[in-house]
């Protein structure tokens, strides 16, 4: 911070935060050429990624890379997804206003940020209890009132709070665990990747059904894998 000399200086004033600003900058961009121009328009989904700080779900270390096209790591073996990978996921779900949305694997907890500005409730569990804590903490810091956050095995989804209207999955099981199915409400929606650890994964849109669960492959991807359900 600079003050000007002399006898008497007036009291310095804290410096513009051009920091935050270059960050908006950056998240501007980042919805502009990262998002947009590859084919995400829900407009709701822009303004919602437009607007949450993924900068304030980084390590402090890493807050330069925060809108860059690439996932980032968080600790623990875990990463937060690239923004163009979350947006698209979000915008797979078709998000709506009333829905109750279940998570599983909170990461950062930036996803369930997102979600949080589109949908009445996010439900999200995370099985490494230490990232649980810090995106509960984080959350709540930041203003994410209708965001409910456990520690636990994401197998067995979150029976208590279900149906759900939307589930998504940001980490890639074997295949799709019968107990999110069974939370699933009629005519709700999942999204979710699946596929070994080393081996091609996919990212599955389902839709529940009267008669069972339809099942749409639509896009490869590459998540760390979903642990637990032992």
């Amino acid at each position: 911070m600079l003050t000007l000399g002399g006898c008497d200086p007036e009291p310095a004033r804290p410096a513009a935060p051009v920091a935050d600003e270059v960050l908006a900058q950056a998240r501007a961009r980042m919805v502009r050429e990262q998002i947009l121009a590859r084919g995400v328009a829900d407009p709701r989904v822009l303004e919602a990624m437009g607007r949450v700080p993924r900068h304030e779900f980084v390590p402090e270390g890493q807050r330069g890379e925060a809108y860059e096209d690439w996932p980032l790591p968080i600790g623990y073996g875990q990463t937060i997804s690239q923004p163009y990978i979350v947006a698209f996921m979000t915008a797979a779900l078709e998000p709506k206003p009333g829905d109750r949305v279940l998570e599983v694997g909170t990461g950062s907890g930036y996803q369930a940020a997102v979600l949080a500005g589109l949908v009445a409730e996010v439900y999200t569990i995370e099985i490494v209890e230490p990232l649980a804590r810090r995106a509960e903490g984080d959350l709540r810091r930041l203003g994410y009132g209708n965001v409910k956050v456990r520690a636990g095995d994401g197998h067995r989804g979150w029976p208590e709070a279900a149906p759900f209207d939307a589930i998504i999955v940001t980490c890639a099981p074997e295949d799709v665990p019968r107990a999110l199915v069974e939370q699933l409400r009629p005519g709700g929606r999942m999204i979710i990747p699946v596929g070994s650890q080393w081996g091609a994964q996919e990212l599955y849109l389902l839709r529940r059904t009267a008669t069972g669960m339809r099942r749409q492959a639509v896009l490869p991807v590459r998540f760390v894998p979903m642990v637990g359900g032992r």
